[in-house]
């Protein structure tokens, strides 16, 4: 279990038994997971299966709010941290191959930017978490190393509370999120439990899926974004032959 989080990620090691450690690590730092690495390396023999889920979120905010400290915090995070991850344990995985699975975890909003929902510097850095996604995925296939990029819709976490403390200050603080109605409870009741995105990776992982989805009823949202880029096609065809 590594993360920024020490303390959170030695109680997941101990919740898991005694095969597992904790291990401090922050995504943003090439020492960090420099060190991360051959510690790793050194515990287990090397890793066959890297999962790069770290990730931060900003308070619900209009993008022309969202402070160039802001953008650089979450794209350091959502996209540096799984370009650097991938770089620092890809020589582990190439030494497992062809048992080697990379999974980074992206989100629905990497798919589709959701009107009047304000989270335009996390849809950014989701978007372009799925295109690098994409082509890992093409130059690592030959040689046997399997890439995925996890979808999900809302999961239960600590999210927010987790994106503020843990902010290295050379970002800044990040201003307090505006007043707003209690969250909605339908909203809340969409949301799945960690538990249950788990063996969807799993399957994910088995299959050598590139994409992985949790909430199946985000589809016709997907459907809906597509066809609006081929109408888009087609309009400009018409308008040649016109």
């Amino acid at each position: 279990m590594a993360d920024v989080d020490t303390d959170g990620a030695a109680a997941v090691a101990r919740e898991i038994g005694p095969t597992a450690f904790a291990l401090a690590l922050d995504v943003t730092s090439e020492a960090s997971l420099e060190a991360g690495a051959k510690e790793v390396a050194a515990r287990t023999g090397g890793a066959h299966v890297l999962v790069n889920n770290a990730g931060v979120m900003l308070p619900l905010r209009p993008l022309s709010e969202a402070s160039v400290a802001d953008w650089e915090y979450i794209l350091s995070v959502n996209l540096l941290g799984v370009v650097k991850c991938v770089a620092a344990f890809l020589p582990q995985l190439r030494a497992h191959a062809p048992d080697a699975h990379i999974v980074n975890t992206a989100s629905m909003g990497g798919l589709v930017a959701v009107p009047g929902f304000p989270i335009g510097p996390y849809v950014a850095s989701k978007y372009a978490c799925v295109g690098y996604s994409e082509s890992l995925r093409g130059e690592l296939a030959p040689e046997g190393i399997g890439v995925s990029v996890l979808c999900p819709g809302m999961v239960v976490s600590n999210l927010g509370a987790s994106s503020a403390r843990n902010r290295p200050s050379r970002f800044g603080s990040q201003a307090a999120p505006p007043a707003g109605p209690a969250a909605d409870v339908k909203l809340v009741a969409r949301m799945l439990k960690p538990e249950d995105v788990g063996p969807a990776v799993v399957r994910g992982i088995r299959a050598n899926r590139l994409h992985i989805f949790t909430h199946l009823d985000a589809r016709a949202q997907v459907e809906r974004r597509f066809a609006a880029i081929l109408a888009d096609f087609e309009a400009e065809a018409r308008e040649r032959e016109g």
